[in-house]
């Protein structure tokens, strides 16, 4: 689903999977795959959008949860991309395998290609990348000052907030990251699982609601 001139949305498909965006211009980058069990209907979506897998430069995560990463090495093997982690990734590599034990499931096998540092031109836009942790410590956020944009993750969603109960998740980073995202100007916001917030006014009022609900300040 084309959101903007340069930007596209793949929603969830089913279990254990997430929101798949992906911005296409000289660099074409894609953002958390998703699970493995559902790369058909991906590509199949990318497709009816007139994009080739082979057009995919760059896959990058939001954080290193299974249901965000682990169809990593399948997509990179059919479209020839390359797998990139930043720097925050790198250094907590080791929490993909501590989620995937936490829900008794096996863990993905991927590396990175290349690290990344906190922004990537792609052509007509420099993406910047937010350390976001709470949710989990690696966790980043890719901002589109051009469109306005935030992929945000698992950090706040549409009306709620990333669980913070998952190893080295915090509650109080969580709600520092909400709160400096929230001084952002967007008017996207693009979570890793349920809808998308569309519209200044509509992201500014979901940031007052989540930051009163669940952490009790404005």
């Amino acid at each position: 689903m084309k959101l903007t001139d340069k930007i596209y949305w793949y929603p969830e498909y089913g279990m254990l999977d997430c929101n798949t965006y992906l911005f296409r211009d000289e660099t074409t980058l894609l953002i958390d795959p998703g699970n493995s069990s559902y790369l058909n209907h991906l590509v199949a979506s990318l497709e009816e959008d007139g994009i080739k897998i082979s057009d995919i430069d760059l896959i990058a995560f939001t954080h290193l949860h299974i249901d965000h990463c682990s169809g990593s090495q399948d997509l990179k093997e059919l479209s020839g991309a390359k797998i990139a982690f930043h720097r925050i990734q790198d250094e907590n590599n080791n929490i993909l395998g501590e989620v995937s034990r936490f829900f008794g499931l096996s863990s993905p096998r991927f590396t990175a290609d290349i690290l990344l540092s906190d922004s990537l031109n792609i052509g007509s836009r420099e993406i910047r990348m937010i350390v976001t942790p709470g949710h989990s410590p690696e966790s980043i956020c890719f901002y589109d000052q051009t469109d306005k944009a935030l992929v945000c993750g698992d950090v706040i969603f549409d009306r709620s907030v990333g669980r913070t109960d998952l190893p080295r998740g915090s509650g109080q980073e969580l709600k520092n990251s909400i709160n400096y995202l929230s001084g952002l100007d967007l008017e996207y916001l693009l979570p890793g699982h349920m809808g998308i917030v569309k519209g200044r006014r509509a992201v500014i009022n979901n940031f007052a609601f989540v930051k009163e609900a669940y952490f009790g300040f404005m």
